[in-house]
């Protein structure tokens, strides 16, 4: 059984966009009316004949409605065990927040585990999300909304709660504290990867108000 090491992973960026643009079926054409970029750009980052700047990788990103994370997806060799030092975990900053992976991304097994991190107003953003599998979250301090198909669970410090997470749901940090939680995901279809739904639509304060 393999221990995952500590060695980075380097990822083809022009590959990784031609994979995201054929799993979702569009084309180069289409891709470039959608980013406002031209067809021989969009093929000269492909090629890796140039290297697309973050702005253009949030173009592309909204274009494909797939957080800018995924063009950075690491696809390593998976195992049966996963340890991870804190220091070593995968951290996507977004307003007014973090989320950190846990190893899940390195298991042989439909898991995925986040440490999320909100300051106060930060939100999963104004629209919900759904996925397959089961949702667990456990709050580890400060509050924490968790809006499920319109009903709100406020959760505090020590509460927990489960879900189907194929009902639509989002979170958001009410209160006057920093929010830390952790979110475990499982038994999702294996083409899916739930975090990055999470993720998708993580961007900045969530105008919904608690009707609790």
């Amino acid at each position: 059984m393999d221990i995952v090491g500590k060695e980075a992973i380097s990822v083809d960026v022009g590959q990784r966009l031609r994979a995201l643009r054929e799993e979702r079926g569009v084309s180069m054409r289409s891709l470039a009316r959608r980013s406002g970029l031209s067809a021989n750009a969009l093929s000269m980052i492909e090629r890796n004949l140039t290297s697309p700047s973050v702005s253009t990788l949030n173009k592309l990103a909204a274009a494909m409605e797939v957080p800018i994370t995924a063009f950075f997806r690491q696809e390593p060799d998976r195992s049966n065990i996963v340890f991870r030092k804190a220091s070593e975990r995968t951290r996507v900053p977004f307003m007014r927040g973090i989320w950190e992976g846990l190893g899940g991304e390195y298991f042989t097994g439909r898991v995925e585990a986040f440490l999320l991190t909100l300051e106060n107003g930060g939100s999963s953003g104004p629209n919900g999300m759904l996925h397959t599998g089961h949702e667990f979250v456990f709050c580890l301090r400060g509050t924490l909304d968790y809006d499920i198909e319109g009903q709100h669970y406020l959760l505090e410090a020590g509460d927990s709660l489960i879900f189907a997470a194929q009902l639509n749901h989002r979170w958001r940090n009410p209160g006057p504290t920093v929010v830390n939680a952790i979110i475990l995901i499982s038994g999702f279809d294996e083409s899916e990867r739930p975090g990055e739904f999470h993720l998708a639509s993580t961007g900045g304060e969530d105008p919904f108000v608690p009707e609790i």
